[in-house]
């Protein structure tokens, strides 16, 4: 596991709780986990930790942030927040289920249009890359995302921010953290982002991507005893954002014509998530459970075909309802204790209402879609974990997990005159059930040295369940297959230097089955998945963390990716030995952090840091005919603190880097978004005790 941190003076785990706990001289970072990793054994390097300092001091503002700093992982940042993939190495999916898993205070986000969203008030991120089906379940044969957010019992007091930038960006936050008394801790936050876009719209003559968002979280935490505690969150999030800065792209040479299409895309979302969990442990064992409830409801429109021309118009409108159920019971780990278990049950239901309009307004026809897709499964999982197996120091790690899982289409639709508003075609309705059944297993074989490095093996099953398209044109296209992987993984990690530095090392190939993949339907009016033969991914992962000196931290990540088709033909074409679209084949990211106390008279802290992010070689279609080369982004921050007090200076993308955030094709036409220019802004935060 790489924990990214500032000015470290001692880091501990308590073996008595779920607690891992860093000292450092600006921030007291706190991970409480309700599946940790550690006390399973599973302490193997794949895991990267980023603590609140960090996201502050590199001014990570959304989830899209840690692009770079998780070698192999990619969030491409284009369109809108209704389509938010997230790739591990070569793993992921561009429409529908997301292959990584995603959880914020242990609530399961199942879909992708929940999850890119703003990180105010976060205490850290952890990724886990490779399968998790053993221990997280769902759709998670990329990886899974965890996102913890602050607790009252770590932190107290009011906190204010505010930040102005360029393009008239803007964030105001507000938080505060308190007790009732020692057992009951609250706290409430609210913020407010705007921008004003980025690019404009030629026929509009306004930016296309202006964007307003708001979010508030009220978290309680009960702890009525030492065994004993109970959390409970519940936050609303809500955005209206213009979308979709698509631009005529000549791909001969590189060339972007302006933004310009007459009918104005737009995203508005409202997402509702509330999770009640409890802990409660005793000499013996750990008993934990997780109650969550997500409402989303969002609405999309977008210009089908980006021209002048009123040709076609897309409206979507979406209700979401997940609801979940976990619980898990384990060991209460000794240092002693050469066996450790754990047994868990996970069972969810969704329901997806989607609604699908496209108007054809040279013909003045609106197709009308309208589906129904509820969707259950129920998972049983187990762990166990043998430590000092023969030797001192080696352990091994078994897990299973037995998953099911039910999915149903409701579809009919409609053709409707726009001038008179009748009905001129109905739809055969469709009406189908699938289910699924799977049994996933994962070792890892580690042996820790006294040193505290460790070496380790892993083999793991990946598995995502197949589903329906709510895009197709022929029977074939209702429905698509699951895929299924094995992951092979050999790492190490070790201390040199007096422990001042920390370097990891991992290998990986990954061999898969029926991949799905992202296709546009033949008519160009819509996305699908369909299933590929055969897939395979190879690669490495490295990362360093080195205290240069008191005060000045170097750290560095980097990952390579090799993902291609083995199997894979689409009718006449065969595209065996062809990369896999939006995948980076490099993810880099280097930087140094200098953090000083009583620089000068008048100022108690100074915080400097410079970040360099760079992304490989991008196919963007199976084909591979055209691709995003190599770019790299330069940020940097300066904060200054005085008191209560904090001002910062920030710069995004510092030598303007000019590149594709997005290539599609529809229809006959070639469409890219350019990646945002350079940014520069200020924050100010006031800390009330």
């Amino acid at each position: 596991m790489l924990i990214l941190f500032d000015n470290v003076n001692v880091w501990s785990i308590n073996e008595k709780s779920d607690t891992v706990k860093l000292k450092v001289e600006i921030d007291e970072f706190v991970v409480t986990g309700f599946k940790q990793q550690k006390e399973l054994g599973l302490n193997h390097p794949s895991a990267t930790t980023i603590s609140s300092g960090i996201l502050k001091n590199k001014n990570i503002m959304d989830i899209k942030g840690i692009n770079g700093l998780v070698p192999n992982l990619f969030m491409p940042d284009y369109g809108s927040k209704l389509t938010s993939p997230v790739y591990i190495r070569g793993i992921g999916s561009k429409i529908n289920s997301p292959s990584v898993g995603l959880y914020v205070d242990d609530m399961p986000y199942f879909e992708k249009s929940s999850y890119d969203f703003d990180i105010n008030e976060t205490e850290s991120i952890e990724v886990l890359r490779g399968p998790q089906g053993t221990l997280y379940g769902r759709n998670t044969m990329g990886g899974v995302i965890r996102v913890y957010t602050k607790s009252p019992f770590n932190y107290k007091g009011t906190n204010l921010n505010a930040s102005i930038g360029s393009f008239l960006t803007s964030r105001f936050g507000v938080s505060h953290y308190g007790e009732v008394n020692s057992k009951l801790g609250y706290s409430i936050t609210g913020n407010f982002n705007h921008t004003n876009g980025y690019f404009i719209n030629e026929y509009s003559g306004d930016k296309a991507d202006k964007m307003n968002s708001a979010s508030s979280r009220i978290k309680l935490e009960w702890r009525p005893s030492a065994c004993l505690s109970i959390k409970y969150n519940s936050s609303i999030d809500l955005i209206s954002q213009g979308g979709y800065p698509y631009a005529q792209y000549n791909v001969d040479k590189n060339e972007y014509s302006n933004v310009n299409y007459d009918n104005e895309g737009y995203y508005k979302r409202f997402i509702l998530n509330n999770g009640l969990s409890t802990n409660y442990f005793n000499k013996h064992f750990k008993l934990n459970t997780q109650t969550s409830l997500q409402i989303l409801s969002d609405e999309q429109g977008i210009d089908q075909d980006f021209t002048p021309e009123p040709i076609y118009f897309a409206n979507q409108f979406q209700k979401q309802l997940m609801f979940s159920e976990e619980i898990n019971i384990k060991s209460n780990k000794n240092k002693s204790d050469l066996y450790n278990w754990l047994f868990g049950l996970f069972g969810f239901y969704q329901k997806i209402n989607n609604e699908v309009h496209l108007n054809m307004l040279q013909n003045h026809i609106r197709s009308e879609k309208y589906y129904i897709q509820p969707t259950s499964g129920f998972a049983f999982y187990h762990n166990s974990v043998f430590r000092n197996l023969l030797i001192q120091g080696l352990t091994i790690t078994a897990g299973i997990r037995y998953d099911m899982e039910w999915a149903k289409i409701n579809y009919e639709g409609q053709n409707v005159d726009l001038i008179n508003y009748e009905i001129k075609l109905k739809y055969d309705p469709f009406n189908s059930l699938l289910d699924f059944v799977e049994l996933i297993p994962k070792i890892v074989l580690q042996y820790e040295f006294n040193s505290s490095g460790i070496i380790y093996a892993s083999v793991a099953k990946g598995y995502k369940t197949g589903g329906f398209n709510t895009s197709f044109e022929t029977e074939e296209q209702r429905s698509f297959r699951p895929e299924h992987s094995w992951n092979y993984e050999i790492g190490a990690r070790h201390p040199f230097l007096d422990k001042r530095l920390s370097a990891e090392f991992t290998l990986f190939f990954i061999d898969w089955k029926n991949q799905q993949i992202s296709q546009p339907l033949p008519s160009g009016k819509g996305q699908m998945l369909t299933n590929a033969g055969r897939s395979q991914s190879k690669g490495l992962e490295f990362s360093a963390t080195y205290n240069v000196y008191n005060g000045i931290m170097l750290n560095t990540n980097y990952g390579f990716t090799c993902a291609k088709f083995t199997e894979y033909k689409k009718g006449d074409l065969d595209y065996a030995g062809k990369h896999l679209p939006f995948v980076p084949s490099h993810t880099l990211a280097v930087g140094i952090n200098y953090n000083k106390a009583n620089p000068i008279k008048y100022i108690d802290r100074i915080n400097i840091s410079l970040d360099y992010n760079g992304f490989g070689r991008i196919y963007w279609k199976e084909d591979n005919i055209v691709s995003q080369p190599f770019y790299g982004l330069l940020n940097s921050k300066i904060s200054i603190n005085k008191s209560n007090c904090t001002i910062s200076l920030w710069l995004k993308n510092m030598l303007a880097a000019q590149y594709t955030a997005f290539y599609f094709e529809s229809a006959s036409s070639k469409l890219a978004q350019k990646g945002k220019p350079f940014m520069a802004g200020v924050d100010f935060q006031i800390k009330l005790k």
